[in-house]
Protein backbone atom coordinates (compact mmCIF):
# COMPACT_ATOMS: atom_id res chain seq x y z
CA UNK A 1 0.00 0.00 0.00
CA UNK A 2 1.19 3.64 -1.01
CA UNK A 3 1.87 6.03 1.71
CA UNK A 4 0.84 9.35 1.27
CA UNK A 5 1.25 12.82 3.56
CA UNK A 6 -0.83 15.10 2.91
CA UNK A 7 0.37 18.75 4.51
CA UNK A 8 -2.88 21.15 3.58
CA UNK A 9 -5.87 22.53 3.97
CA UNK A 10 -9.21 21.55 5.76
CA UNK A 11 -12.17 23.31 4.90
CA UNK A 12 -15.90 23.47 4.93
CA UNK A 13 -17.38 24.07 1.26
CA UNK A 14 -20.90 26.12 1.61
CA UNK A 15 -22.13 24.72 -2.22
CA UNK A 16 -24.79 26.69 -4.24
CA UNK A 17 -25.78 25.68 -7.26
CA UNK A 18 -27.30 27.80 -9.91
CA UNK A 19 -28.43 27.77 -13.81
CA UNK A 20 -26.02 30.32 -14.40
CA UNK A 21 -23.39 32.51 -12.16
CA UNK A 22 -24.11 35.73 -11.50
CA UNK A 23 -22.33 38.86 -12.60
CA UNK A 24 -21.03 41.17 -11.07
CA UNK A 25 -23.79 43.31 -8.86
CA UNK A 26 -26.46 40.69 -10.06
CA UNK A 27 -28.85 38.40 -7.86
CA UNK A 28 -30.01 35.03 -9.00
CA UNK A 29 -31.82 32.42 -7.77
CA UNK A 30 -30.42 29.02 -6.87
CA UNK A 31 -31.37 25.59 -7.62
CA UNK A 32 -30.00 24.22 -4.42
CA UNK A 33 -27.72 24.03 -1.09
CA UNK A 34 -25.28 22.17 0.31
CA UNK A 35 -22.53 21.96 3.29
CA UNK A 36 -19.98 19.45 1.84
CA UNK A 37 -16.56 18.98 3.50
CA UNK A 38 -13.91 19.83 1.60
CA UNK A 39 -10.18 21.90 1.37
CA UNK A 40 -7.74 20.93 -1.37
CA UNK A 41 -5.64 19.08 1.18
CA UNK A 42 -8.15 17.37 2.71
CA UNK A 43 -9.35 16.39 -0.82
CA UNK A 44 -6.29 15.00 -1.89
CA UNK A 45 -6.24 12.76 1.29
CA UNK A 46 -9.56 11.36 0.80
CA UNK A 47 -9.32 10.68 -2.72
CA UNK A 48 -6.04 8.73 -2.27
CA UNK A 49 -7.48 6.56 0.34
CA UNK A 50 -9.91 6.10 -1.23
CA UNK A 51 -8.32 4.52 -4.21
CA UNK A 52 -6.20 2.96 -2.00
CA UNK A 53 -3.20 4.98 -0.06
CA UNK A 54 -2.30 4.81 3.35
CA UNK A 55 -2.74 8.82 4.01
CA UNK A 56 -1.61 10.89 6.87
CA UNK A 57 -3.67 14.49 7.10
CA UNK A 58 -1.13 17.46 8.36
CA UNK A 59 -3.44 20.49 9.10
CA UNK A 60 -6.30 22.14 10.93
CA UNK A 61 -9.58 22.34 11.82
CA UNK A 62 -11.30 24.74 14.08
CA UNK A 63 -13.36 24.38 17.52
CA UNK A 64 -16.64 25.56 15.72
CA UNK A 65 -19.28 23.21 14.32
CA UNK A 66 -17.86 22.55 11.64
CA UNK A 67 -14.34 21.23 12.84
CA UNK A 68 -15.49 17.63 14.03
CA UNK A 69 -17.99 17.19 11.11
CA UNK A 70 -14.58 17.56 8.64
CA UNK A 71 -12.41 15.32 11.15
CA UNK A 72 -15.34 12.83 10.65
CA UNK A 73 -14.98 13.07 6.90
CA UNK A 74 -11.59 12.37 6.73
CA UNK A 75 -11.89 9.57 9.31
CA UNK A 76 -14.39 7.78 7.30
CA UNK A 77 -12.28 7.78 3.93
CA UNK A 78 -9.77 5.79 6.15
CA UNK A 79 -7.42 8.88 6.32
CA UNK A 80 -5.57 9.27 9.67
CA UNK A 81 -6.10 12.52 11.33
CA UNK A 82 -4.15 11.54 14.54
CA UNK A 83 -2.08 15.00 13.33
CA UNK A 84 -4.92 16.77 12.21
CA UNK A 85 -4.63 19.80 14.94
CA UNK A 86 -7.74 21.75 16.12
CA UNK A 87 -7.02 25.25 16.51
CA UNK A 88 -9.48 27.84 18.34
CA UNK A 89 -12.13 30.13 15.96
CA UNK A 90 -13.40 29.19 12.46
CA UNK A 91 -12.38 26.48 10.60
CA UNK A 92 -11.59 27.04 6.47
CA UNK A 93 -14.49 27.65 4.53
CA UNK A 94 -15.14 27.53 0.61
CA UNK A 95 -17.85 29.62 -0.76
CA UNK A 96 -18.65 27.68 -4.18
CA UNK A 97 -20.90 28.47 -6.81
CA UNK A 98 -21.95 25.77 -9.77
CA UNK A 99 -23.36 26.02 -12.68
CA UNK A 100 -25.73 23.89 -14.88
CA UNK A 101 -22.85 22.60 -16.79
CA UNK A 102 -20.92 21.68 -14.04
CA UNK A 103 -18.48 24.59 -14.04
CA UNK A 104 -17.51 26.69 -10.63
CA UNK A 105 -16.14 29.67 -8.58
CA UNK A 106 -14.80 29.66 -5.40
CA UNK A 107 -13.91 31.96 -2.79
CA UNK A 108 -11.56 30.18 -0.01
CA UNK A 109 -11.44 31.51 3.70
CA UNK A 110 -8.81 30.54 5.36
CA UNK A 111 -9.81 29.87 8.95
CA UNK A 112 -7.53 27.12 10.75
CA UNK A 113 -5.69 26.73 7.62
CA UNK A 114 -3.83 30.06 8.23
CA UNK A 115 -3.24 28.16 12.15
CA UNK A 116 -0.05 25.92 10.45
CA UNK A 117 2.60 28.23 10.69
CA UNK A 118 5.02 25.12 11.17
CA UNK A 119 5.47 22.06 10.61
CA UNK A 120 4.29 20.36 14.13
CA UNK A 121 5.34 17.45 16.61
CA UNK A 122 5.49 14.36 14.25
CA UNK A 123 5.00 16.08 10.89
CA UNK A 124 8.26 15.24 9.61
CA UNK A 125 8.15 11.89 10.90
CA UNK A 126 4.92 11.41 8.93
CA UNK A 127 6.46 12.78 6.06
CA UNK A 128 10.15 10.52 6.50
CA UNK A 129 7.77 7.82 6.66
CA UNK A 130 5.74 8.44 3.21
CA UNK A 131 6.68 7.59 -0.04
CA UNK A 132 4.79 10.68 -1.34
CA UNK A 133 3.96 13.87 0.08
CA UNK A 134 0.86 16.01 -1.04
CA UNK A 135 0.88 19.90 -1.34
CA UNK A 136 -1.46 22.69 -2.14
CA UNK A 137 -1.08 26.50 -1.63
CA UNK A 138 -4.20 27.02 0.89
CA UNK A 139 -1.43 26.64 3.61
CA UNK A 140 0.93 29.77 4.66
CA UNK A 141 3.80 29.88 2.19
CA UNK A 142 6.51 29.19 4.52
CA UNK A 143 5.01 25.96 6.28
CA UNK A 144 4.11 24.28 2.28
CA UNK A 145 8.44 25.27 1.62
CA UNK A 146 9.12 23.37 5.25
CA UNK A 147 7.05 20.45 4.32
CA UNK A 148 9.03 20.28 0.75
CA UNK A 149 12.08 21.05 2.37
CA UNK A 150 11.27 17.79 4.88
CA UNK A 151 10.15 15.82 2.00
CA UNK A 152 13.91 16.79 0.37
CA UNK A 153 16.06 15.82 3.10
CA UNK A 154 14.07 12.12 3.22
CA UNK A 155 14.16 11.38 -0.23
CA UNK A 156 10.26 11.67 -0.77
CA UNK A 157 8.32 12.69 -3.85
CA UNK A 158 6.83 16.00 -3.89
CA UNK A 159 3.39 16.12 -5.43
CA UNK A 160 2.32 20.41 -5.60
CA UNK A 161 -0.74 21.06 -6.76
CA UNK A 162 -0.57 25.26 -7.53
CA UNK A 163 -3.76 26.17 -6.17
CA UNK A 164 -4.76 29.41 -5.52
CA UNK A 165 -2.08 30.11 -8.66
CA UNK A 166 0.69 32.41 -6.97
CA UNK A 167 4.25 33.43 -7.44
CA UNK A 168 6.37 30.42 -6.38
CA UNK A 169 9.33 30.61 -3.93
CA UNK A 170 12.47 29.21 -5.95
CA UNK A 171 13.18 26.95 -2.37
CA UNK A 172 9.80 25.48 -3.18
CA UNK A 173 10.20 24.71 -6.79
CA UNK A 174 14.29 23.16 -5.60
CA UNK A 175 11.97 20.72 -3.80
CA UNK A 176 9.38 19.79 -6.06
CA UNK A 177 9.48 16.88 -8.15
CA UNK A 178 5.72 16.84 -9.91
CA UNK A 179 3.77 19.50 -10.43
CA UNK A 180 0.08 19.34 -11.02
CA UNK A 181 -1.74 22.00 -12.29
CA UNK A 182 -4.40 23.11 -14.64
CA UNK A 183 -4.72 25.23 -18.02
CA UNK A 184 -5.70 28.45 -16.29
CA UNK A 185 -2.52 28.09 -13.28
CA UNK A 186 0.18 26.38 -16.06
CA UNK A 187 -0.31 29.34 -17.89
CA UNK A 188 -0.51 32.07 -15.23
CA UNK A 189 2.36 30.63 -13.95
CA UNK A 190 4.45 30.85 -17.00
CA UNK A 191 3.26 32.68 -19.54
CA UNK A 192 2.37 30.49 -22.18
CA UNK A 193 -0.29 30.40 -24.63
CA UNK A 194 -1.97 27.07 -24.33
CA UNK A 195 -1.31 23.72 -22.27
CA UNK A 196 1.14 22.45 -24.92
CA UNK A 197 3.53 25.45 -24.39
CA UNK A 198 2.57 26.15 -20.70
CA UNK A 199 3.85 21.86 -19.91
CA UNK A 200 6.83 22.64 -21.34
CA UNK A 201 7.60 25.89 -20.11
CA UNK A 202 6.94 24.04 -16.04
CA UNK A 203 10.10 22.13 -17.21
CA UNK A 204 12.00 25.29 -16.43
CA UNK A 205 10.93 25.24 -12.72
CA UNK A 206 10.20 21.69 -11.65
CA UNK A 207 11.59 18.34 -13.05
CA UNK A 208 8.28 17.18 -14.46
CA UNK A 209 4.61 18.95 -14.86
CA UNK A 210 0.84 17.72 -15.29
CA UNK A 211 -1.47 20.33 -17.35
CA UNK A 212 -4.84 19.17 -16.40
CA UNK A 213 -7.19 19.94 -19.17
CA UNK A 214 -10.64 18.79 -17.95
CA UNK A 215 -12.42 16.81 -20.89
CA UNK A 216 -9.91 17.26 -22.44
CA UNK A 217 -7.46 15.35 -20.75
CA UNK A 218 -4.18 15.68 -19.07
CA UNK A 219 -0.68 16.03 -20.47
CA UNK A 220 2.22 14.95 -18.99
CA UNK A 221 6.21 16.45 -19.68
CA UNK A 222 9.20 15.53 -17.78
CA UNK A 223 12.37 17.19 -18.55
CA UNK A 224 14.28 14.72 -21.68
CA UNK A 225 11.34 13.60 -22.96
CA UNK A 226 8.54 14.68 -25.31
CA UNK A 227 5.21 15.38 -24.00
CA UNK A 228 2.59 13.21 -23.63
CA UNK A 229 -1.38 13.73 -23.96
CA UNK A 230 -3.70 11.47 -22.32
CA UNK A 231 -7.29 11.67 -23.20
CA UNK A 232 -10.58 11.26 -20.45
CA UNK A 233 -13.29 9.22 -20.83
CA UNK A 234 -16.56 10.68 -22.07
CA UNK A 235 -18.68 11.76 -19.52
CA UNK A 236 -21.42 14.51 -18.50
CA UNK A 237 -20.58 16.62 -15.72
CA UNK A 238 -22.33 17.68 -12.79
CA UNK A 239 -20.12 19.14 -10.43
CA UNK A 240 -16.37 19.80 -11.50
CA UNK A 241 -15.61 20.56 -7.66
CA UNK A 242 -12.63 18.67 -6.14
CA UNK A 243 -12.34 17.05 -9.67
CA UNK A 244 -8.40 18.19 -9.74
CA UNK A 245 -7.82 17.14 -6.29
CA UNK A 246 -8.98 13.10 -7.36
CA UNK A 247 -6.68 13.13 -10.00
CA UNK A 248 -4.01 14.17 -7.83
CA UNK A 249 -4.77 11.58 -5.01
CA UNK A 250 -5.27 8.82 -7.80
CA UNK A 251 -2.00 10.02 -9.48
CA UNK A 252 -0.08 9.25 -5.90
CA UNK A 253 -1.40 6.26 -5.38
CA UNK A 254 -0.79 4.93 -9.12
CA UNK A 255 2.69 6.15 -8.99
CA UNK A 256 3.38 5.17 -5.93
CA UNK A 257 2.40 1.40 -7.38
CA UNK A 258 4.89 1.58 -9.68
CA UNK A 259 2.89 1.98 -12.58
CA UNK A 260 4.10 3.22 -15.80
CA UNK A 261 3.40 6.87 -16.39
CA UNK A 262 0.55 6.40 -18.84
CA UNK A 263 -1.02 3.85 -17.35
CA UNK A 264 -0.91 6.33 -13.63
CA UNK A 265 -2.39 9.26 -15.55
CA UNK A 266 -5.04 7.10 -17.04
CA UNK A 267 -6.12 5.53 -14.19
CA UNK A 268 -5.91 9.03 -12.46
CA UNK A 269 -8.78 10.21 -15.07
CA UNK A 270 -10.86 7.98 -14.89
CA UNK A 271 -11.16 8.75 -11.00
CA UNK A 272 -11.73 12.12 -11.83
CA UNK A 273 -14.29 11.41 -14.53
CA UNK A 274 -16.32 9.77 -11.85
CA UNK A 275 -15.52 12.25 -9.24
CA UNK A 276 -17.31 15.11 -12.00
CA UNK A 277 -20.70 13.04 -12.50
CA UNK A 278 -21.55 13.52 -8.93
CA UNK A 279 -21.85 16.63 -7.25
CA UNK A 280 -19.80 17.54 -3.74
CA UNK A 281 -15.51 17.04 -3.77
CA UNK A 282 -14.57 14.67 -0.96
CA UNK A 283 -18.37 13.51 -1.30
CA UNK A 284 -17.50 13.15 -4.85
CA UNK A 285 -14.75 10.75 -5.16
CA UNK A 286 -14.57 7.29 -6.07
CA UNK A 287 -13.41 4.05 -4.70
CA UNK A 288 -10.84 2.06 -5.92
CA UNK A 289 -12.79 -1.10 -6.94
CA UNK A 290 -14.66 1.82 -8.74
CA UNK A 291 -11.66 3.44 -10.78
CA UNK A 292 -10.68 -0.14 -11.94
CA UNK A 293 -13.84 -0.93 -13.19
CA UNK A 294 -14.02 2.96 -14.91
CA UNK A 295 -10.34 2.26 -16.04
CA UNK A 296 -11.43 -1.51 -17.56
CA UNK A 297 -14.40 0.34 -19.30
CA UNK A 298 -12.36 2.94 -20.91
CA UNK A 299 -9.31 0.32 -21.97
CA UNK A 300 -12.33 -1.98 -23.65
CA UNK A 301 -13.49 0.97 -25.54
CA UNK A 302 -10.62 1.96 -27.05
CA UNK A 303 -9.59 5.27 -25.40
Amino acid sequence: MTRIAVLGSTNMDLVAYVTAAPRRGETVTGLAFRTVPGGKGANQAVAAARAGGDVAMIGAVGTDEFGPRLRTSLDSSGVDTDLLRTTEGPSGTAHIVVDAQGGNAIVVIPGANASVTHLGPGDEAAIAAAEALLLQLELPMATVVEGASAARRHGVRTVLTPSPVQPLPPELLAATDLLVANEYEATTLTGAADAKAAVRALLDLVPAAVVTLGARGSMYAARGGEPLAVAAPEVTAVDTTGAGDTFVGALAVALGEGRTTPDALAWASAAAALSVQRPGAATSMPYRAEIDAESARDDGAGR
